[in-house]
């Protein structure tokens, strides 16, 4: 069967999403384009040969509307000959899109494809897209009489069912922090970075973050109506043991291994299992559980054989519970921090985790990484890949 590589990957900083942030100045376009020219540069590869650029977006209004892979392709100078398209699974939308661009190449309806993704999410703001009318629907609201709710309450009903205190929250989140300073300081990030703007470092990352300091934070989702509703909850999801708004883009240069080798390119990690699942949309952050199980099913792989596991930290319950549901040692659990530190915009996060799962794997010797992502609406997508 016909492997899928990737042959570069590469990521901008993470900027504070809000007025100020070191991208919010920035068109979601130009961060975009800007990684994509840069793969075409670091690889030398004859851009006419990509077959299909996939990008991740979620907010795809405003600066973000009307498919805006093709608009930054365009922007990026790949000839008008190369197609693009832009695809939305919430928060997973570029590990989604690396997965199409991946089964692509191993079904062999391409050779080359760029799997990509943005999220300005201080020029395109969360929720933008959904205001001025219902996004669920009567037959919804039928099925789910009580109401769908918001991820962050999401979280707090995982941290109460799990019995996740604040402490244990915040001193994960205060991890994140310290990892991630440690792992820009090394250099170990330097690989994948991209400056953009003027912003050539994560933003988002706090080195002296402690959970001390992190106790002081109000938690962010209480309000009457959902303490009536859930008085199971004791409120301890915080803006500092969340992930932050951010700015950013990445972007994966994917073909298959003997294109590669006639190119004279050198592959630096296949593509190993793939796999999506839903889970109930109530919960909504618990589907990176059954997707794992697939996904190693998939792989014929146990969670001893994982060099390291990439679980996007939306919230820190999320990682937690699927460390303790999966049996996984802590220590190979987000080895680099993860999105309470190093940002989490949305359309890009995927394709961000990927690139710093590849150095990490190269910088430490290990051969099989996994990532997987919880997405809104009870969804989750997990991938496992090799080094090469």
């Amino acid at each position: 069967m016909t492997s899928a590589v990737i042959v570069d990957i590469v990521r901008t900083p993470s900027g504070k999403g809000k007025a100020g942030g070191g991208l919010a100045d920035v068109h979601p376009a130009t961060l975009l384009a800007g990684v994509l020219a840069t793969l075409i540069e670091r690889t030398g590869i004859d851009p006419a040969l990509i077959d299909d650029v996939i990008g991740g977006c979620v907010t795809q209004s405003g600066e973000q509307a009307f498919n805006i892979t093709r608009t930054a392709a365009l922007a990026a100078g790949l000839p008008e000959s190369v197609p693009a398209t832009t695809v939305d699974r919430q928060c997973g939308s570029s590990q989604q899109a690396a997965h199409f661009a991946a089964q692509g190449v191993i079904a062999g309806a391409y050779d080359i494809a760029i799997a990509c993704g943005v999220e300005s999410m201080s020029r395109a703001p969360m929720f933008s897209n959904a205001q001025g009318g219902d996004a669920n629907g009567a037959p919804l609201a039928h099925r789910y009489p009580e109401g769908l709710i918001q991820q962050g309450t999401a979280a707090e009903i995982l941290a109460a069912r799990w019995k996740l205190d604040r402490d244990t929250l915040d001193a994960f989140a205060a991890r994140s922090h310290r990892l991630a300073a440690e792992t820009a300081a090394a250099g170990g990030f330097d690989n994948e970075l991209v400056a953009a703007g003027t912003l050539t470092a994560d933003e988002t990352v706090r080195p002296g973050t402690t959970a001390e300091k992190l106790a002081g934070l109000r938690p962010a989702f209480v309000n009457d109506e959902h303490k009536a509703r859930f008085p199971e909850i004791e409120w301890s999801i915080t803006p500092g043991n969340s992930s932050p708004l951010t700015d950013g883009a990445s972007a994966a240069l994917i073909m298959s291994e003997e294109k590669a080798n006639a190119l004279g390119l050198r592959p630096r990690a296949r593509f190993h299992s793939f796999a999506v699942t839903g889970d109930d949309p109530l919960l909504m952050l618990t589907a990176v559980i059954p997707a794992t199980r697939k996904v190693l099913g998939r792989a014929g792989l146990g969670i001893d054989d994982i060099d390291a596991y990439e679980v996007n930290e939306a919230f820190a319950p999320v990682p937690l519970v699927w460390q303790h549901d999966l049996a996984a040692d802590p220590a190979r659990l987000n080895p680099r921090g993860g999105a309470i530190a190093l940002g989490h915009p949305l359309g890009a996060s995927g394709t961000r985790i990927l690139a710093t799962l590849v150095n990490h794997l190269e910088q430490t010797g290990g051969r099989y990484g996994l990532q997987t992502m919880c997405e809104a609406g009870g969804l989750a997508n997990a991938t496992v890949i090799e080094r090469l």
